[in-house]
């Protein structure tokens, strides 16, 4: 592809992206997807998925993004497993460089997703991967009957909640506020199930090790004291920051570093960059469901064949 423009290159390889993919190709419009070294977005690190229509006995989250892969694969995307280093714009295209290649493309999607948000206390950059994680169906079996905590109140913890008690023998949800946001059914499984408490209107303040995870300190928010606990491990899930990183200072971004889409009314899914667009998670503030990113996906393709047509 070096020495060949595409139509265009999905930066990113979850649903966003490889969903935009299929419709591009599909169209017939030469498709390039740069999807990172560690391709296929946050379902990589998820178990059974069982919200995503069309599999009604759930489906294992890699599962997902490899069927998903090969359906883009088999309209014709070029799908390249490398990260990308740089974007610029170039005369009458846009580049878009990783270590080993540029290629140059007349539109670009940005559908990079998000990263892990980590919680920001002493001990926990020297310890993540001693003991603290963010993801429970790849660290889980290194706990077996250790005792955990999870932190967080989302559906993403009260799944790593669940997925911890097929190995560690205690679970323990720690949550900042008095009741879960997670859906109702993700709720009742965790307060139902005997291997899990849950310590209430409590944050994790600190972590303890120096080589690995010993233990945490606690800080109960209504009366203010602080404890000490021990832990063999800390599953960390309370969201994920956009990956806008790259972008910024090219791309339009809020205060919260998600793109910023739509400006010019025409184009919903455009960036403010004309040719660039944007879809999923890198930019959605309030859905971060899988099914709603492959929605975006699908948006973004079709207005990007929309602007190619016109421009050509």
């Amino acid at each position: 592809m070096e020495d060949k423009k595409a139509d265009t290159i999905i930066i990113g390889s979850g649903p966003a992206g490889l969903t935009a993919a299929i419709y591009t190709s599909r169209a017939d419009l030469k498709t390039v997807v740069i999807a990172g070294s560690k391709w296929g977005g946050q379902l990589m690190l998820t178990t059974e998925v069982e919200n995503f229509p069309g599999f009604p006995e759930g489906i294992i989250g890699p599962e997902l993004m490899e069927r998903m892969r090969r359906q883009a694969e088999r309209f014709g995307t070029e799908i390249i497993d490398e990260d990308i280093v740089r974007l610029e714009k170039k005369d009458d295209c846009f580049a878009v460089k990783t270590a080993n290649r540029e290629m140059c493309g007349r539109t670009v999607i940005v559908s990079t997703g998000a990263v892990t948000r980590w919680l920001q206390v002493p001990g926990e950059e020297k310890l993540i991967g001693r003991g603290i994680s963010s993801c429970a169906p790849c660290d889980a079996p290194f706990f077996k009957e250790k005792k955990v905590l999870v932190v967080g109140g989302g559906d993403a913890a009260m799944e790593e909640a669940l997925v911890m008690t097929k190995f560690a023998r205690e679970v323990v949800v720690v949550h900042r506020r008095d009741s879960f946001r997670a859906s109702k059914i993700m709720q009742e499984r965790v307060l139902k199930h005997p291997k899990i408490t849950i310590l209430w209107d409590t944050c994790l303040t600190e972590y303890l090790g120096e080589e690995k995870l010993k233990g945490v300190k606690l800080k109960n928010l209504k009366n203010g004291t602080v404890q000490e606990a021990e832990a063999d491990g800390v599953f960390v899930a309370i969201g994920h920051l956009p990956a806008t990183e790259l972008f910024a200072g090219q791309l339009e971004l809020d205060e919260k570093g998600f793109v910023i889409r739509g400006k010019n009314g025409k184009y919903l899914t455009m960036t403010n960059l004309d040719g660039v667009f944007a879809a999923g998670d890198v930019h959605d503030h309030s859905y971060k469901q899988a099914i709603t990113a492959a929605g975006y996906g699908c948006e973004a393709a079709l207005e990007v064949e929309k602007w190619l047509m016109e421009k050509k």
